[in-house]
């Protein structure tokens, strides 16, 4: 192993949600709201993406909205912070939500290649999933911090299910004693 693959993680998506505190006429706010996509055929939210920061809206007709596509927690912000506005400019009247952030998604590489069977086997299988002709990956389940880790051959490792960037570091210390621990990692 190379450098400290901690020093690899890279935020790839972050989910968040807030609610405005009420409900909206979904076509109504779609006729006005320059670039939203809404087809309540296809999808029973209003979509309204963002460029700078790039990000997807989810609004929904019960007022909760869902914020997908930023690749940090301060793009999340910024990406609401726009949305609100727009809404605010069709005579919405919005307070200051509270923002949750429900998922971070980030990758991260170990710097080497994985024997996935070898990794499946040592870990046991009370927090591992692996069914390589179904998926290339192997899913390890961690308890502490309870987040979902992909594990690929080639070393790449995703991490989901955090809530801070802080836990896909954490996650990536587990992994990498746990498979120092086996004699997996060089």
């Amino acid at each position: 192993m190379t450098a400290d693959p901690k020093e690899t993680i890279t935020v790839e998506n972050v989910v968040a949600s807030t609610g405005i505190g009420q409900e909206l006429d979904l076509q109504s706010v779609a006729m006005d709201l320059e670039g939203a996509d809404y087809d309540p055929e296809q999808f029973p939210g209003l979509v309204y993406r963002t460029t700078d920061p790039k990000s997807a809206a989810l609004i929904f007709r019960s007022g909760k909205i869902v914020c997908t596509g930023a690749n940090s927690i301060e793009a999340v912000h910024e990406s609401l912070d726009i949305v609100f506005d727009e809404l605010r400019a069709l005579q919405i009247p919005i307070e200051d939500p509270e923002i949750t952030v429900q998922n971070i998604v980030t990758s991260a590489d170990l710097g080497e290649s994985l024997n996935l069977n070898a990794i499946a086997i040592g870990l046991g299988l009370e927090h591992i999933e692996y069914e390589p002709e179904q998926f290339p990956g192997l899913v390890y389940r961690l308890d502490e911090p309870e987040v979902v880790a992909l594990l690929f051959g080639s070393g790449k490792v995703v991490v989901t299910g955090g809530t801070s960037p802080e836990d896909a570091a954490a996650a990536v210390d587990v992994i990498v004693e746990e498979l120092n621990g086996l004699g997996l990692l060089e």
